[in-house]
């Protein structure tokens, strides 16, 4: 292999002066939070004078009604939930989302994992389900109906009843009057 010299010069190989200068680069930036700044302050320049034209030319307010405090926007809980518990009347559907669902959910875990008897008269009992998992996993569920027997539906419940009161007319008729059996009945 042959060794290329450092100090070689290849008249093909330049350097491209179209590039970007370092100055360009650092003053588009420049310029570019420049005009971040100057919207900014043109954006907010707009909302001051939306506040001050909606403030000067408000509708007269009913002297019935209460008059409003002077700032309605501040979010801050220590002035709002005052203010709340002041011009809503009870009973107010939801106050803190959170704590709601919160204390919602807390009170469905308690349900999961305790005992207790919902409906007394009729002896349900509620237990933890860690425990009724683990008596599922040692019983089993009876999840197949046993050979043989016709699960209950609406039409075999109808057609039992239709051959009982069949079979109770049959038995209630005189000798005479029965019907006789057709062949291939059973």
């Amino acid at each position: 292999m042959t060794e290329r010299p450092h100090d070689a010069h290849n008249a093909e190989v330049r350097f491209d002066p179209t590039d970007l200068s370092p100055k360009a680069i650092l003053g588009s930036l420049f310029a570019l939070a420049v005009f971040v700044a100057v919207v900014y302050f043109i954006v907010l320049g707009m909302y001051r004078f939306g506040d001050w034209y909606e403030n000067t030319h408000q509708a007269a307010q009913n002297p019935m009604a209460q008059p409003a405090e002077a700032n309605t926007r501040d979010m801050n809980p220590a002035i709002v939930v005052p203010r709340i518990d002041k011009d809503f009347s009870q009973p107010r559907l939801e106050t803190n989302e959170r704590l709601e669902n919160n204390n919602f959910r807390l009170e469905e875990e308690q349900k999961l994992y305790s005992y207790g008897q919902p409906d007394q008269p009729g002896g349900a009992v509620r237990i933890p389900i860690d425990r009724a998992m683990e008596l599922i996993a040692q019983r089993g569920l009876n999840t197949t109906p046993k050979t043989g027997t016709v699960p209950e539906s609406v039409t075999n419940t109808i057609y039992a009843a239709a051959e009982r009161a069949d079979h109770d007319q049959a038995n209630s008729l005189p000798q005479s009057a029965k019907p006789e059996k057709m062949k291939g009945a059973k």
